[in-house]
This record gives C-alpha cells, structure tokens and sequence, in this order.
C-alpha cells in the first residue's frame, strides 16, 4: 500500500560546486558548459518538519553529473545521496522522501530530471555557510569536499556580494537570490564519481519548501 504523505516543510539554505564557468549556465536556463556538468550539492536544512517528525539543522549531499540543459527536458542527471548520520530513523526516511521527490513539492519538480540514483548513505556531513556569504564549504568524510568563496572584483564594494535576482534555472525553486561564489575545490570520489576540480563555479540560495509548494 503507497504510503500517506503528510503535510511538510523545510526551509533552509543550498549551494553547489559544479565544473562550471563562471557563471553556471545551468542557473539561467542553459546548458552547461561543455555541455557536460559534474557537481556537488549541499543542503542544510534550518528549519522543518515532516508530519510529526522535526527536521532540524540536518544536512543532505549530492553529487551527480548530467550532459544536456536541465531545463529542455532532454538531459537526466545521474546522482547518488548522502543524508545525515545524526539523523534518526524517522528523519531518515523523511529526508529521503523529500528529496527524493516522492513527498511532492518542488523537489518533485527537480526530480523529474533525475535518471538515476546510484545509492543512498547516511555519513558525517561537515556544511559551514559563514552568514555574511563570504564562503561556504562542505565534507563528508573522505569521499567529497567542495568549497568556494564570494565572486567579487575591482567594482564590487566591499562586503557587498554578488547577486541573481530569480533565477530562471533555480534549482531549489522560484523567487529566491542566488549569492555567486568561486569554487575553490571540488574534490569527489563517492558513487563511481571521481574528479578533482579548481576554479570552478558555485552559488549559493536558501530556499523555502513545503508539500504545497511546486
């Protein structure tokens, strides 16, 4: 019998390390440069609860790779998941069916373009988002590590960031603020990925997601 899905939310904060150009095509509805995107995705959720169950300060990882835009309907993302160790079994299983898809919501809309999930582990995930946005970093054990720091240059003022007013390729949903970064390292080797990367592109947006949310 398919399990009842009871009312949620979850709102808190993501960022990517992708291999990338600066800036991501993907985030205004392109395709990626080279056609071809390897990526770390870290989410933090502040703040959540999925029926009884609380959700909070949790973290979830994936890393994944796709060819094609995203946005077209062409192109699959190829992912594996790594959830919270300190989650319990309830909360578990709650974050999977978030980001999963299967609880609806706008993760359901992302997860349309997922062909496949190569595994799903629980493991010590490490995510520091400093709150002025000058650098975000995320490990988990010694399979992924990425990390980038605030885009800025000669024009920009100081303390100011970088920043993307409704992105049209989101992807943690509509009407939020992309914050770009420069990705410092994207070091992964977990799920048949494996690369190590510099220089690359990041961004970082919180994001607000509930069961009616789409």
């Amino acid at each position: 019998m398919a399990e009842t899905i009871p009312a949620w939310h979850a709102n808190g904060e993501w960022f990517d390390v992708c291999s990338c150009s600066l800036p991501c095509p993907c985030e205004f509805a392109q395709a990626p440069t080279n056609d071809h995107c390897d990526g770390v995705l870290a989410f933090v959720v502040h703040e959540g609860r999925y029926g009884d169950v609380a959700l909070h300060e949790l973290n979830v990882v994936l890393v994944g790779a796709f060819d094609g835009n995203l946005w077209e309907g062409g192109a699959r993302q190829t992912v594996g998941i790594y959830l919270d160790e300190r989650a319990d079994a309830d909360q578990r299983h709650a974050l999977q069916q978030i980001f999963s898809g299967a609880a609806g919501g706008w993760p359901a809309n992302y997860a349309k373009v997922i062909k496949e999930v190569r595994g799903v582990e629980a493991a010590a995930i490490e995510i520091v988002i400093e709150p002025d946005l000058a650098r975000w970093h995320v490990r988990v054990g010694n399979t992924v590590e990425a990390s980038a720091e605030a885009l800025t240059g000669p024009t920009t003022p100081p303390g100011k960031r970088v920043q993307l007013i409704n992105p049209p390729g989101s992807e943690v949903g509509s009407g939020q603020v992309a914050t770009w970064g420069t990705g410092v390292r994207q070091r992964v080797d977990a799920f048949g990925f494996k690369y190590d990367l510099h220089g690359v592109s990041s961004k970082h947006i919180p994001f607000a997601w509930s069961s009616a949310s789409a």
